[in-house]
């Protein structure tokens, strides 16, 4: 089961289900969206809430498994479980939603049998379909009194962006300025342009036509973004592409690590699913295995599509989300997990990327066409 969208009741269409209270009810009504990503034993989950009724400071969101589903962990919020009801907590900065406002997050469980996905939900103890549940689970409006409110902004806050680029200063249609057309290896018939037509914001945009073929690289290349950040890059771009991932290797961004004899780090594609993969070793995140390849996620097509990934140069660590949510497959946390980060812990890794580089490098199968736009590097999560 993959890239199904569930929730309760009213509108069902193309495999997306939402829950709303009926509009005759005074209770506060919420939409989830839920998209799951299974394999034999286990799943990850991909949940978006939008608050329909009063804005709220904090909520939770809880649902009840019907089979033997086990919450393992979860990001983006503090996901807990008792039997078969679990339930999911807002985290600090993810917390205040404005009416219609939505937020996601995240969550992966194993299983066995069948893996039926939840029909109900309550938000803040009011179910999503406008039922009040009974009074022993009151709808929690304030924090409790034992957790004072923070004073700063928990860690994981995404800061406002950092340096960036949205293309707008570009006035031809080649790459210009901090930017330059790059073809390693060898030119073939990759090619890449500031595109007027389609863009994420503003008016312009980078467009790649990525050839299939391993000398048909090409790469738009920026060394200053890097610059100022540290010892620790955040990297946050908008992609849009055509052509879903192949089952082949393919690099979409390449990063020049100068502490690794100047191989690149590169965040592409593998089986279909994001990868990060070292050229120095060849070394996979995650590893591909069908287990580990479920941990990872497509990359949707023919939509815009927000990703950032942090490269902590200190300790050698990985962190990566896309639309806001962290991919357990591409997280590596140097602690080692089974069909994730075998490969990458075979040694000690401590990048310094010199140059961050967008393009398509394809290695025999893979074309595709894509739109990078609003790119943005600093020293903290620049957010979406």
């Amino acid at each position: 089961m993959k890239g199904r969208i569930v929730t309760a009741a009213v509108l069902v269409a193309a495999g997306l289900v939402v829950v709303r209270a009926p509009a005759a009810t005074a209770a506060p009504a919420c939409t989830v969206g839920w998209t799951a990503n299974s394999w034999s034993n286990g799943f990850t989950a991909d949940v978006q809430v939008t608050n329909g009724g009063a804005p709220v400071t904090s909520w939770t969101l809880s649902w009840t498994f019907a089979g033997d589903q086990r919450v393992t962990n979860g990001w983006n919020a503090t996901v807990t479980q008792s039997g078969n009801v679990v339930t999911a907590a807002s985290v600090g900065w993810n917390g205040p939603l404005a009416t219609g406002a939505s937020t996601r997050f995240g969550f992966q469980a194993t299983y066995s049998g069948t893996n039926a996905a939840p029909t109900a939900f309550t938000f803040n103890g009011v179910s999503c379909g406008g039922d009040t549940p009974p009074p022993t689970t009151p709808p929690p409006t304030t924090p409790p009194p034992t957790t004072p409110p923070p004073t700063t902004p928990p860690p994981t806050t995404p800061p406002p962006a950092g340096p960036g680029d949205g293309f707008e200063n570009q006035t031809g249609a080649v790459p210009s300025g901090d930017w330059a057309v790059t073809y390693p290896d060898c030119s073939g018939a990759g090619t890449a342009a500031i595109d007027r037509a389609v863009a994420h914001s503003g008016s312009a945009s980078l467009r790649v036509n990525g050839a299939a073929g391993y000398c048909n690289h090409v790469f738009v290349r920026n060394t200053q973004l890097l610059t100022g950040a540290g010892t620790a890059w955040y990297v946050r771009f908008w992609v849009r592409h055509t052509t879903a991932l192949p089952a082949s290797h393919v690099t979409a961004v390449a990063m020049r690590d100068a502490a690794d004899g100047g191989r690149d780090l590169r965040f592409g594609g593998q089986n279909g699913a994001l990868q990060f993969n070292r050229a120095s070793d060849d070394a996979t995140l995650p590893e591909q295995s069908p287990a580990g390849v479920a941990l990872s996620t497509p990359l949707p097509v023919n939509t815009w599509n927000c990703v950032e990934y942090k490269v902590d140069g200190a300790n050698g660590t990985i962190e990566t989300w896309l639309n806001g949510t962290s991919v357990p497959g591409l997280l590596e946390d140097g602690v080692p997990t089974h069909d994730i980060d075998g490969q990458w812990l075979n040694r000690t890794w401590r990048p310094a990327l010199t140059d961050l580089r967008l393009g398509w490098e394809s290695y025999g199968e893979g074309a595709d066409t894509l739109w990078y736009d609003d790119v943005a590097v600093s020293a903290a999560r620049n957010g979406c």
